[in-house]
């Protein structure tokens, strides 16, 4: 298969594409470089001893995409591309509405035009909000607290308008829980620009001496520490997720939504001990006050994903933690 990857030298993306030509497939990656590097697909290349074909270009220019859709043949569309930090996007509203539903409506619209009906979504658990319950199951009630999540909830939306109206297209809206980790060559992995705003991207620049200390911010919730829960998964699983959600596309229409996640929660110090064991010492942290927003604890439940896809993850936490570990004292820069 020719698979189109938008956002595929990004952190997720990049996994996903190593996955795909590991299983022979030909892959296409478009990408602007707002947030990644055109290195990623040399090591893309050194991984795989398969080079994937690569294409400068914003999918907000409706012109340039349209003139790619017109001279390749694509069997199917993974969509990454995207804005995605939280508190980024609740200081810049219109950026993130501007650039993450343009961007998706102007890949449809091609799409369409050019009959390529199968399509896995890069979705979030943010569009569960405050949960209705725990573990959370795809039935949940939706709802979102920053425009980061609103964004992915609205597209999903308009995916099941477009599904509804177009009884060819298969689409496969896949929410994610908490990715972390990296490839075990080292080659590839996370990095964010500037303070990282995700847990373990942080804990690693502590670990590297770029930054004092860990934020823990809160130790006051119902949890076995007092510490945050969430569901961790590897970005490996994921991606491999990611394999299973297009075979699910190929063998009907419609669209389904999924839950990618381990179905366990790990609290933030629990985070924290199991990279100390990677790094083999002791890192520092202060307790802060909670941040508003913040929630108690968070997990999925993979019932569905087990059953549909007949996927589950499995890495563990530990495992998770030495591939960051490995990643970050062969990049500690990052891949720029």
């Amino acid at each position: 298969m020719h698979i189109l990857v938008t956002g595929g030298t990004g952190y997720i993306g990049s996994h996903t594409v190593v996955e795909l030509l590991q299983q022979g497939d030909r892959v296409t990656i478009i990408d602007n470089l707002y947030n990644s590097s055109k290195k990623v697909v040399d090591r893309i290349e050194a991984i795989t001893k398969s080079r994937p074909d690569f294409v400068k270009l914003d999918l907000c220019d409706q012109d340039k995409l349209e003139n790619l859709f017109k001279i390749s043949v694509f069997d199917a569309v993974i969509h990454f591309a995207g804005y995605k930090a939280v508190g980024e996007s609740v200081e810049r509203p219109l950026m993130y509405y501007r650039n993450n539903l343009i961007s998706t409506l102007n890949l449809l619209t091609c799409m369409k035009a050019h009959q390529v009906t199968k399509l896995v979504f890069s979705s979030s658990a943010t569009v569960y909000g405050q949960p209705e319950r725990i573990p959370m199951d795809e039935d949940c009630r939706l709802s979102t607290t920053n425009p980061y999540g609103t964004t992915k909830l609205m597209i999903e939306t308009i995916l099941s308008d477009v599904a509804k109206a177009n009884p060819e297209f298969s689409f496969v809206v896949l929410r994610y829980f908490n990715p972390i980790g990296a490839h075990k060559s080292g080659l590839i992995g996370e990095t964010p620009q500037g303070i990282p705003n995700n847990l373990t991207p942080y804990i690693a620049q502590v670990a590297t001496g770029q930054r004092d200390f860990l934020r823990v911010w809160g130790n006051d919730y119902d949890t076995p520490d007092g510490t945050g829960v969430r569901d961790y998964i590897h970005v490996v699983d994921l991606a491999k997720g990611h394999l299973k959600a297009l075979d699910y596309a190929n063998t009907r229409t419609g669209i389904d939504f999924i839950n990618l996640g381990t179905g366990k929660g790990y609290s933030v110090l629990q985070v924290l001990h199991a990279f100390e064991k990677a790094c083999g010492k002791q890192l520092p942290y202060q307790i802060l006050e909670r941040r508003p927003g913040d929630i108690a604890t968070s997990y999925a439940s993979t019932k569905k994903a087990e059953e549909v896809l007949g996927w589950k993850a499995q890495y563990d936490i530990d495992r998770m933690c030495v591939d960051l570990w490995r990643f970050a004292t062969q990049n500690p820069k990052g891949i720029r």
